[in-house]
């Protein structure tokens, strides 16, 4: 498979699930859906907002988040922050409140009807400091050096070039900025024949980086202090023969 085939599969499995699933219970607390029958494909995956507002959760979680990075972002008022693959805004408009109004958070997603569903509960719930561009992570529509704080949750797995995702995570940053990022990471070596499985791609499977080649690739791309600061494992009862955990890591440039 190509990196534009994989990227047209997540484009209209996320598509799918923004156009149909209501509330987060639609799709239920996973990272991908069935794009028919809207059945989990991949294990359970998202941490509960605790202390989150309930408007902004109610309105755009949709359960396809596997952490709070949020919670460990480090946030202050006056700052820029993105959020990277931001579907229907959930992270975004939780990091806009604690950036206050004199900050910015700003999402990118590829799929646009995620983009438009983010806009429409944008609206809904009021929230002025907020933005959402579309775009691809290995290509950020974002000037280099201008964020603060870069977040994304469940999002970096599904992209097909990783190093790529990092060195441009690095480029936007500021000297001295932070990212925080929820991925899922396998334990073991994934087979072939479960990367070369669309739909599990998409389902947060397939894409899933060994953990310590992860962490090197983050390292690599120039960052220091890199760390995991929460990690869970995940058991799937569809008999997928290696591990799969959910960590937040996150890193200084």
């Amino acid at each position: 498979m190509t990196s534009e085939e994989l990227k047209q599969a997540v484009r209209e499995q996320y598509g799918k699930i923004a156009s149909s699933v209501p509330t987060k219970s639609g799709c239920g607390p996973n990272c991908g859906c069935d794009s028919n029958s809207q059945q989990p494909v991949s294990i359970s995956m998202n941490d509960s907002y605790v202390n989150a507002d309930e408007k902004i959760t109610e309105a755009a979680d949709l359960g396809l988040g596997c952490g709070t990075p949020t919670a460990f972002a480090d946030l202050e008022e006056g700052m820029t922050v993105l959020d990277l693959g931001s579907g229907a805004g959930v992270d975004v408009f939780l990091a806009s409140q604690n950036v206050g109004a004199t900050g910015k958070a700003i999402g990118i997603d590829m799929t646009d009807a995620m983009i438009d569903r983010a806009n429409v509960n944008k609206e809904k719930l009021g929230i002025a400091n907020a933005e959402f561009r579309k775009g691809e992570i290995e290509n950020l529509p974002v000037d280099s050096n201008s964020v603060d704080r870069i977040i994304s949750n469940c999002v970096i797995n599904l992209v097909p070039d990783k190093k790529k995702a990092f060195s441009e995570i690095y480029r936007v940053l500021k000297i001295g900025g932070k990212f925080t990022i929820s991925d899922v990471v396998s334990v073991g070596t994934i087979p072939n024949e479960v990367r070369d499985d669309m739909q599990l791609w998409a389902g947060c499977v397939a894409g899933a980086m060994e953990r310590e080649e992860y962490l090197n690739v983050i390292k690599a791309a120039g960052f220091v202090d890199v760390a995991v600061v929460s990690k869970k494992p995940y058991h799937s009862d569809d008999g997928i023969p290696f591990k799969l955990e959910s960590v937040t890591v996150s890193g200084m440039k």
